[in-house]
């Protein structure tokens, strides 16, 4: 097989190998060997409402167990609690030693020993960071500290910032040119992804993003096209990864489009973008971006991230609590891996436990991080073998559930509200849990906290009511009902 993308180890004796390590992103150079998949690897999901990191061995697609980083709810509720709140984003070191972890709701870094399972180090950082990445030689780790407007780049041995970057309010994520020259960093609040120089950590470059929101960008091995994905529109883009950084192609590819990833295999090279409104993961070519496949995968898809060998890729099933594990030659999922609540970035690290010992080190079981509920939403009046725009998980944290709804299927821009009804068909007295706005695709992802599950599936009929949308009235109050629960 060719050279891949997707291995990121270190040749024994280098010093050096000009890899990065970067959440649903493997992007080193087209010259880096295979690795085979082995027990040695590990694939980790950091999770967003159990405020885990599971830990799976792909060589038999195993759950081994989760890194608690915090609790669910009422506990981090407290002006007292010292755990991390909303695990992000994650990414990891050139010599696969270190998992770096970003819990937006705490402002933090967290290291993890890939070997043992322990926390390093808590580096915190400014408002609400989304993704942390070490550069290719392994000496920073840069962090998008979005709800502000710069890079954290922490040193990789103190783990104490040393400078920031400033570039457009609201980054959304970066990723490193295989040869280790540029930064190319995407934003989620502004149409501008800025491209920086590693040696003087200056811009060097800006690229007009179609839209405001890109929450995930990849480089390709052969240094020469940078892939994002907007998840407002629901297209992905791709650029030049060398100056001019002039756009190439803009891809539509659906609503939520969340992740996109690189993979090289014996039939090419390939972008795998995660379609969280669809549930599907779109495969296209890089050289003349045709789409060769479309798979189903489970509810809402977001991480996404390739073998060593690139052999398969592993998806996030947020809505879903689970990987699918994808066979890349054939492109099928090959299996389904529960793990904790609301996955967001993946990372697959091979040879994550090369130093000896079986990596099982101070994992604990799922417990409630594996308890969760599903329903589905379906347009009013439509047959039940309709296509189902809106999934809708429920996450135990306890006495009370996270709802997350991923929304499709609606008027663009529009406002609406999902609420609990007193009947089946919307009808009856509505109690409004959540307002929302759908984005320029017509899709939202809308949250609330409370007994839900034990409302919404109560088998005595009195009490028992049923989750609908409605579009908003210009009060805010719920109007006409579009989408009920279906039973």
């Amino acid at each position: 097989m060719k050279p891949t993308l997707l291995t990121l180890g270190l040749l024994a004796g280098s010093v050096f190998a000009p890899v990065a390590s970067l959440a649903g992103q493997a992007p080193g150079a087209a010259a880096d060997p295979d690795i085979a998949i082995s027990h040695k690897d590990r694939v980790y999901a950091a999770e967003q409402f159990s405020n885990t990191v599971s830990v799976t061995d792909p060589a038999d697609n195993k759950l081994l167990g989760v890194i608690k980083l915090g609790d669910p709810q009422p506990g981090n509720l407290s002006p007292l609690y010292k755990g991390q709140l909303l695990v992000h984003g994650m990414g990891f070191s050139p010599d696969h030693k270190t998992l770096a972890v970003v819990s937006i709701g705490s402002n933090s870094v967290t290291f993890i020993d890939t070997a043992t399972n322990t926390v390093k180090h808590t580096t915190y950082v400014g408002r609400s960071p989304h993704e942390a990445f070490f550069t290719p030689d392994g000496n920073e780790v840069w962090v998008t500290v979005r709800g502000e407007d710069y890079i954290s780049v922490i040193d990789a041995k103190t783990y104490q910032e040393k400078l920031q970057i400033k570039v457009p309010a609201g980054p959304g994520m970066q990723i490193f040119s295989p040869d280790g020259k540029y930064g190319y960093i995407c934003s989620s609040f502004n149409p501008d992804t800025v491209v920086v120089s590693l040696a003087d950590h200056q811009i060097v470059g800006h690229v007009k993003q179609e839209s405001p929101f890109c929450p995930n960008i990849a480089a390709t091995p052969d240094g020469k096209q940078v892939w994002f994905t907007l998840k407002d529109i629901g297209k992905t883009q791709v650029f030049n990864a060398q100056a001019p950084f002039d756009a190439i192609k803009t891809l539509d590819t659906g609503p939520i489009t969340n992740h996109v990833n690189i993979v090289h295999n014996a039939n090419g090279t390939f972008a795998y973008v995660t379609v969280g409104g669809l549930n599907e993961v779109k495969v296209f070519r890089t050289d003349n971006f045709e789409q060769v496949a479309t798979i189903p995968v489970g509810n809402l898809p977001h991480g996404v991230w390739p073998s060593g060998d690139g052999t398969r890729v592993y998806v996030g099933l947020e809505n879903a609590d689970a990987f699918a594990a994808i066979d890349t030659l054939t492109n099928k999922v090959i299996a389904t891996i529960p793990i904790g609540q609301a996955p967001q970035a993946v990372a697959y690290v091979p040879n994550a436990v090369a130093d000896g010992g079986d990596g099982t080190q101070n994992l604990q079981p799922l417990g409630v991080a594996g308890q969760s509920a599903h329903l589905e939403m379906v347009a009013k009046g439509k047959a039940e073998g309709d296509k189902v725009p809106t999934s809708v998980a429920l996450f135990d944290q306890g006495l009370s559930q996270v709802l997350q709804a991923s929304v499709t299927g609606l008027e663009p821009k529009k406002p609406f509200v999902l609420a609990l009804a007193s009947n089946a068909d919307g009808s009856g007295m509505l109690e409004p849990l959540a307002s929302f706005m759908t984005n320029p695709a017509g899709s939202a992802i809308v949250d609330a906290v409370g007994p839900i599950r034990q409302i919404v599936q109560n088998g005595a009929k009195a009490e028992r009511r049923y989750l609908v949308i409605a579009a908003a009235g210009a009060d805010g109050r719920p109007g006409a009902i579009v989408q009920v629960q279906k039973r």
